[in-house]
């Protein structure tokens, strides 16, 4: 019941989208983003934290009109980033931290904008990582990890803050095209190809992104750090092909190929792998 009438309401959403387009091309466009990166879960409270990140040290850290919030479990000189996807928060890495820790290491992991208890109500790559930067350059962490649209992220951020700061990077289920995202989102939507054109036209006004040639294949072969990727056959949310394409782009990676884990990717044996590459 509740998934027909989320169908409807997107479709419905979609054709006013549409509509609106030809009266008034600015709202349309607005309100087509507006859907598109603003995030309807992964939302936390202080009062309802799960139980992991109230082990964690906490800390908020002001960047630019932004704040975000930092979660470190200390330990070692050993530093390991942790970066969520879409619609989640710090709080998904759970199962993996309790592998990592077994290692000694410091663990860190922050809550993306617009998600957790970091503040805004609109998610963009870039400013997630601009905030990933700051991270990286106070508490040098030599491995990042990142899952669905934070893997995207750190193939995004390496790319682009290039340092040789990080060592090895683990990209869990990412999408690789900005376009097939943004396909997606249309379809979901039945947007038409106006609306959609001016979508694109509207990330290259606003944040300088051709989305023609934002891609993590394209980010991956600039990379000439060590990787560990992994993609799902069973991915319903991100295509398999799409982690078979950042994989063939990236020098000096490892592509592990799962079944049955869809786009989650918790597993017991691909953190121990994930273990093994980190730390071994």
């Amino acid at each position: 019941m509740q998934k027909a009438l989320t169908f409807i309401i997107s479709k419905l959403l979609g054709s006013y989208i549409n509509v609106l387009g030809y009266i008034s091309p600015k709202k349309a466009t607005a309100l087509a983003y507006k859907y598109f990166s603003e995030p309807k879960s992964g939302r936390l409270v202080n009062e309802g934290l799960p139980d992991i990140l109230k082990e964690a040290e906490a800390q908020m850290i002001t960047h630019g009109q932004f704040v975000f919030q930092m979660y470190t479990w200390k330990g070692d000189q050993n530093v390991i980033l942790l970066v969520h996807g879409w619609e989640s928060n710090a709080s998904r890495w759970e199962d993996l931290i309790a592998h990592l820790k077994l290692s000694g290491s410091t663990i860190i992991a922050l809550d993306a904008p617009a998600h957790g208890l970091s503040s805004g109500t609109e998610f963009t790559i870039p400013r997630y990582a601009g905030f990933i930067d700051i991270i990286v350059r106070k508490h040098r962490p030599q491995s990042l990890v990142g899952h669905s649209i934070g893997g995207a992220t750190i193939l995004y951020y390496q790319a682009h803050y290039p340092n040789d700061i990080i060592e090895k990077m683990v990209v869990l289920g990412a999408p690789c095209d900005f376009n097939t995202v943004l396909d997606n989102y249309a379809g979901m939507l039945s947007l038409n190809s106006n609306v959609f054109l001016m979508l694109k036209k509207h990330f290259l006004d606003n944040f300088r992104i051709n989305t023609d040639n934002f891609c993590g294949d394209l980010f991956a072969s600039k990379l000439n750090v060590r990787g560990l990727l992994a993609h799902d056959k069973d991915d319903a949310v991100v295509a398999f092909k799409e982690g078979k394409k950042i994989a063939d782009a990236w020098p000096e990676a490892v592509f592990i190929v799962t079944e049955g884990l869809g786009h989650s990717m918790h597993d017991e044996g691909l953190y121990k792998r994930i273990y093994s590459f980190l730390l071994g």
